[in-house]
């Protein structure tokens, strides 16, 4: 199983983001979508599950939730925006990843056998930072495994 995962937006759904993703089961949005017409796009992709960002104050994604979790093949994911405001313990919550967005790094680590996973930022461009977005994959082992997709031309 394939799982696109998405962050910052923005407002702007560069068409780089859906080649990277052709062929996944489902996309996680994981705040500063900027506009509802994002998420209707990613909807022909693959279905979509999203939560607000702190850009994300009036209209439509101002009514996404604040965080979510999701299970992917028996294993629960955590979302959130900035992981500066996760205010538990995925470990003891056995959660399997926590995944979150906001700085724009992309970035990955394990932490207490949890999967911490930001895919960086497919909207705008910040500072120097790379455009990217990223897969969460189920190994043949069960575990889930991270990968940064950069975008080519962006």
């Amino acid at each position: 199983m394939r799982i696109g995962v998405v962050s910052d937006t923005h407002g702007l759904l560069r068409p780089e983001v859906a080649p990277a993703l052709a062929g996944v089961e489902r996309i996680l949005h994981l705040g500063d979508v900027g506009k509802a017409s994002i998420l209707k796009d990613l909807g022909k992709i693959a279905p979509v599950t999203a939560i607000r960002g702190n850009i994300d104050r009036e209209g439509p994604c101002s009514e996404l939730p604040e965080t979510e979790v999701v299970l992917i093949e028996g294993r629960y994911v955590y979302m959130l925006h900035d992981l500066k405001t996760l205010h538990l313990d995925p470990a003891a919550g056995k959660f399997a990843a926590v995944l979150y967005g906001h700085s724009h790094v992309p970035n990955f680590f394990k932490k207490k056998g949890v999967l911490y996973f930001n895919p960086g930022s497919c909207g705008p461009r910040r500072f120097e930072l790379p455009v990217t977005v990223g897969l969460l994959t189920v190994g043949e082992d069960g575990e889930l495994e991270a990968e940064v997709v950069p975008l080519r031309n962006a």
